[in-house]
């Protein structure tokens, strides 16, 4: 599955629909949401989906506002309930923090669904033709592949835009031979076994000044007002470019990576753990390691290429040539082995041992020793 992203271009009378559009499924939500909460409360009963999708007839003869919005549209509002309460009862079952589905205020609520392609949602002549709303002209930057499935309209900071999922045939990409182990890091963003080091752009940190300025603005806004609106939308814009900068650099490295190497060995991170270290906490968010490692592994899975997750504890102590245990502290960032006199960086290290982890034909290969001319970093 591959999801293409078109700016949409509404006309204003298209873009008041469209959020009116997002505005009866954001009620129909808080509805369906105060139905299964009270049927519960009060008679100790549990409310499904199918029930609920059979009540949307009658509903929509009780609020005709319900009748401006596609069916299948609605269905989606109440199956996003039921998967709200479908991950409630699996964090129950498992013991980790509930979190009861949450009623959601206005602006919590930025998109709408059309779940089958065909009904209610087409292209033709290069618009998107919605049902309820009409033909949007859209920013055509890139053209569909594979079949489309689903549609998805989702309101940014910045418009509006159309998330189309197609079902896209995979595309092998010829075999190299080589193989690469990848120690992510904050140093540098990835460290590769064969001693490339990949920097980290710090894209959060480099706009952190700006955010601040934008957020300061905010605040001195009299909530409510046109000047708030506009700061909010200001500061929104500011984060919403951030996210995108760091996303377009995950996906240039993983096309890289997966163009190269036909075996990819990466750790297996638990960052949700990692960030309780609060002073690494924003330095590891603004890394974006969760990111890169998805799009990785979808851009290996369609190119027909291996990418194996493996455990990184113990890889940066144990020297990657003879295997004992070299322990050092995270300040130290060479790893200078006494029994066999491997001298590499610390992250270096760490890559090669993922690499033998993953089960990649290059370990072993030799290894510099130390001097002025290894201790300097490769840049990609």
């Amino acid at each position: 599955m591959k999801t293409f992203v078109y700016k949409l271009r509404p006309t204003p009378a298209q873009g008041a629909c469209l959020s009116e559009t997002v505005e009866t499924c954001r009620q129909l939500y808080n509805h369906a949401l105060s139905e299964r909460k009270t049927a519960y409360r009060e008679r100790g009963e549990s409310i499904g989906f199918v029930r609920q999708c059979a009540s949307l007839p009658r509903l929509k003869r009780e609020l005709p506002h319900l009748q401006r919005v596609h069916s299948q549209v609605l269905q989606d509002v109440v199956r996003r309930v039921d998967r709200a309460f479908q991950a409630f009862v699996r964090r129950v079952n498992a013991g980790k923090k509930a979190g009861y589905p949450r009623f959601k205020g206005r602006g919590r609520y930025d998109s709408f669904t059309y779940p089958q392609w065909g009904n209610g949602v087409k292209l033709e002549q290069g618009r998107l033709v919605l049902s309820k709303i009409g033909a949007i002209r859209l920013h055509n930057d890139r053209p569909i592949e594979g079949t489309p499935t689903i549609c998805i309209i989702v309101r940014k900071a910045d418009g509006w835009y159309a998330h189309i999922v197609c079902d896209v045939a995979p595309s092998p990409l010829p075999p190299t031979g080589r193989s690469v182990g990848i120690d992510v890091g904050l140093e540098s963003f990835a460290t590769l076994s064969n001693g490339v080091q990949i920097a980290n752009p710090r894209y959060y940190r480099t706009a952190e000044r700006k955010l601040k300025q934008a957020q300061r603005r905010l605040a001195r806004r009299v909530k409510g007002s046109n000047r708030s609106r506009k700061a909010r939308t200001l500061l929104a814009n500011a984060h919403l470019k951030v996210k995108r900068t760091r996303r377009d650099f995950a996906h240039k490295i993983a096309r890289a990576l997966v163009n190269e190497y036909d075996h990819i060995a990466v750790e297996k991170l638990n960052i949700r753990g990692m960030v309780r270290n609060h002073p690494l906490a924003k330095s590891i968010h603004d890394a974006g390691w969760g990111i890169f490692l998805n799009i990785l592994l979808a851009k290996a899975a369609s190119a027909g290429r291996v990418v194996v997750d493996v455990n990184p504890a113990g890889t940066s102590q144990r020297c990657a040539r003879c295997g004992e245990s070299v322990p050092k502290r995270l300040a130290v960032r060479w790893h200078s082995c006494p029994y066999c006199g491997c001298e590499l960086h610390r992250d270096h290290n760490a890559a090669l041992n993922i690499l033998k982890k993953g089960g990649g034909t290059a370990f072993g290969e030799a290894l510099p020793l130390g001097g002025p001319q290894n201790r300097e970093p490769h840049r990609l």
